[in-house]
């Protein structure tokens, strides 16, 4: 702009009045090349907070873990998998897993950003976050942005009031229990429209929305008068001689118990089908996914604990625990382990939780599926396709014959309470219909859509008017046939 002449007497000039140079270094004359001086110095001290994660991958420092990015960009795409969803719908950097992270960053650092935990620009960068963990397999560099959402909310909430969505939300197990003494009253508060509208007014939700209706009858009030044995006493774990392996717990979630009962009852079938005896926990227990959307995380610790507490004894006699909800399993092989990375039962719990795919394929040698002749569209939900890959329930949905179609959909846009918001709404839709939606609304009537995901499931239901069923309903429908059709003892092979 000003050629070089100019700029040599700016220089000269600087050098007049700036002898040390200490104003601007490097910057205008004398400048870093592009690729220079991009390294942290040896002076570099940020800030170390004490953490409710334990970030045992980055020597137990939540600084060493805002570090992880190194600016690839894998983060910034439009298409294909599931990381960034919301960079794929807004392509704002702000919006991405590298422009959080380098949030986080400079928040740690505290030059740029300094208010720390409670700047409200860095609580901005992670509003849009879906939690969706895509960013922890996806991003080369392992970058956890859900885990360190939940880590800045808690300490962005210590000295301010959650909004009232979070305690709706966040605590949804303790209000579906309660609902669930009286579903008609309770479904009739949530679906009338005097008083949904009051409810959405007041928690901010989208009109656009219909709230989950609760189940007539739970799980675990059928079970408690149809299949009262299931519900083994801790002295009575063993006292019946079954086959080595064949014990194994069957986790009943907190929506599939008050919402989708019929998934539980399905998969308790497939399973004593495949030759197993089921148990299930008589306290109700709920693995607390929804609090980390809201940094709830001494609840979050306190539900974990009483979880172990519970399980002890399957814990220790190391049975299968089989998890319906993909985001259910993934706080046991994720967030807990993070949580309570030296305690013993934390890590035992992590080990025997399987979805219930993974454990049909891989621990139960014997079984073979029932066959299905039916086109499958699969949706995986996020959490599953992170932490546990799809593969196994691509490859037991193949084994039933079915003709399968798995999406390359990414993230379905309900994410928990996330597609419920109202300030949310336009891209949790947004995200829905990039592939899922379409893909769905394009199927044959006869096409049975499965997604695992219980907010899979309700964006499906409400974006589309079709239902989605879990796996094990798939499974189940199988059965069915085949023992309508008078075929062999079902789900086992002739040597089982």
């Amino acid at each position: 702009m000003f050629g070089a002449e100019l700029i040599e007497a700016f220089a000269e000039f600087k050098a007049a009045w700036d002898p040390d140079n200490k104003l601007n270094p490097h910057k205008i004359v004398d400048a870093y090349l592009p690729t220079e001086n991009l390294r942290l110095g040896a002076d570099y001290k940020p800030l170390e907070p004490e953490t409710h994660f334990k970030f045992p991958d980055d020597n137990g420092s939540f600084a060493k873990a805002s570090l992880r990015c190194i600016g690839l960009g894998a983060c910034r795409k439009g298409d294909g998998g599931a990381m960034c969803p919301s960079y794929m719908v807004t392509l704002d950097e702000g919006h991405s897993t590298r422009g959080r992270a380098h949030m986080l960053f400079e928040m740690l650092q505290g030059e740029v950003i300094r208010d720390g935990w409670d700047d409200e620009h860095v609580k901005e960068a992670l509003e849009l976050c879906l939690s969706c963990k895509a960013c922890k397999s996806e991003c080369p560099a392992n970058v956890d942005i859900a885990t360190y959402k939940a880590e800045f909310l808690s300490h962005y909430y210590e000295n301010k009031r959650r909004p009232l969505k979070a305690y709706a939300f966040g605590l949804i197990d303790q209000w579906a229990r309660l609902g669930s003494r009286i579903p008609r009253i309770a479904n009739f508060l949530s679906q009338a429209p005097g008083p949904r509208h009051l409810l959405q007014r007041v928690l901010g939700l989208a009109p656009q929305r219909q709230l989950p209706r609760l189940a007539p009858v739970t799980f675990g009030q059928w079970a408690q008068e149809h299949r009262n044995s299931i519900f083994r006493d801790e002295d009575r774990l063993n006292s019946v001689p079954l086959p080595k392996g064949r014990q194994v717990v069957l986790w009943v979630d907190t929506f599939n118990n008050y919402f989708h009962p019929e998934a539980c009852r399905a998969a308790l079938e497939v399973l004593e089908a495949a030759g197993f005896t089921v148990m299930c926990s008589r306290q109700p227990l709920c693995c607390g996914r929804p609090l980390y959307d809201f940094g709830m995380l001494e609840k979050a610790k306190e539900n974990l604990k009483q979880i172990m507490s519970a399980l002890q004894s399957q814990i220790d006699a190391g049975l299968p625990i089989v998890v319906l909800e993909p985001s259910c399993a993934s706080v046991f092989r994720d967030e807990l382990h993070n949580l309570f990375p030296a305690d013993e039962s934390a890590a035992r719990l992590r080990k025997q939780t399987f979805l219930l795919s993974e454990f049909l394929q891989n621990h139960a040698p014997d079984y073979l599926p029932p066959s299905l002749s039916r086109k499958v569209i699969l949706h995986g939900h996020c959490h599953h396709k992170a932490l546990m890959k799809i593969n196994d329930e691509e490859s037991l949905l193949r084994k039933m014959g079915v003709e399968l179609h798995s999406l390359d959909s990414g993230c379905c846009g309900m994410a928990g309470p996330f597609g419920f918001q109202k300030d949310k709404f336009e891209i949790s839709q947004a995200l829905g219909e990039r592939v899922l939606l379409p893909a769905v609304r394009r199927a044959e009537p006869d096409t049975l859509i499965v997604a695992d995901g219980f907010s899979c499931r309700e964006q499906i239901l409400q974006g589309t008017g079709r239902s989605a069923m879990h796996l094990a309903e798939a499974l189940k429908m199988a059965l069915d046939r085949q023992n309508s059709s008078g075929g062999g003892q079902p789900g086992r092979t002739a040597q089982a």
